[in-house]
């Protein structure tokens, strides 16, 4: 698995509470949201991390 780093991220009041709720109707915490967000549109744009093969 890989290793995870916290950081701080500022989000305007309405755009967290959207992702919340998303997040709420997936079943996803907030974070886990902001994760599969992110990987998302890294994929769509080609820009995924590559895996490592262990």
């Amino acid at each position: 698995m890989a290793k995870k780093k916290a950081f701080a991220l500022r989000l305007n009041e309405e755009m967290l509470k959207a992702v919340e709720k998303w997040a709420a109707d997936e079943f996803r915490s907030t974070n886990g949201q902001i994760e599969w967000m992110l990987m998302k549109s890294l994929r769509e744009h080609k820009r995924a991390p590559k895996k490592k093969n262990d």
